[in-house]
């Protein structure tokens, strides 16, 4: 009893302090949870990735080609592309092409007509036109009537002739592409389906140069 009495102040002391420092302890540690979470959360949210917006798709596009290549026609392109990828697409330009009436850099357009020119025949400088222009001299007045170069005409505008069609205005291209052009309008009798008849109701509605 002595002993006791003698230590109860030390044990009481040494009691608070233990005390004490469960507190501190305790406390601590509730702070760190506090400050972790936050930046656990903060982690997660600099991590997760950010959606990426697709890359705009090209558009296809629709480009008829004429005149001195090796396989005239229409073809699908895409935006974006220029006139020298659809003549590469139409097998490249035949010998006797003048590449220098043309713009090979120009942007192709939907509905565009590209025409390439044979050396000597008057074509549009770009080489390209839209859709519903032309891209060469076929025309010219004469007086009040209206005549159409046959060595630079595109189907449509030969089809505006009397008495041809869509097939025969097809052999009218056909035979000045293998025959270098026509020297005369009388030579438009040597294409196959027009006879001397034929060529009185054309010949005033035509001319070469």
């Amino acid at each position: 009893m002595e002993w006791i009495k003698k230590y109860k102040w030390a044990a009481a002391g040494a009691a608070f302090c233990i005390c004490a420092g469960l507190y501190i302890f305790a406390e601590l540690n509730k702070k760190e949870d506090h400050e972790v979470l936050p930046k656990e959360v903060s982690a997660e949210a600099i991590e997760k990735p950010q959606e990426e917006t697709p890359p705009e798709q090209p558009q296809s596009i629709v480009i008829d080609v004429k005149g001195a290549v090796k396989k005239p026609g229409v073809y699908d392109m895409q935006s974006g592309d220029r006139v020298h990828h659809v003549i590469q697409k139409a097998g490249g330009v035949l010998d006797g092409a003048d590449q220098n009436q043309l713009n090979l850099a120009l942007l192709l357009q939907d509905g565009m007509v590209i025409y390439v020119p044979k050396k000597g025949e008057e074509g549009a400088a770009s080489g390209a036109a839209p859709e519903g222009q032309s891209n060469v001299e076929s025309t010219e007045q004469n007086g009040s009537a209206k005549t159409v170069n046959i060595n630079t005409a595109t189907s449509e505008e030969l089809q505006t002739l009397p008495g041809i069609g869509p097939s025969r205005a097809e052999t009218i291209i056909a035979y000045r592409e293998e025959n270098g052009g026509f020297k005369t309008i009388e030579d438009m009798m040597n294409v196959s389906g027009i006879g001397e008849k034929s060529f009185e109701k054309l010949k005033p509605s035509i001319t070469v140069k």
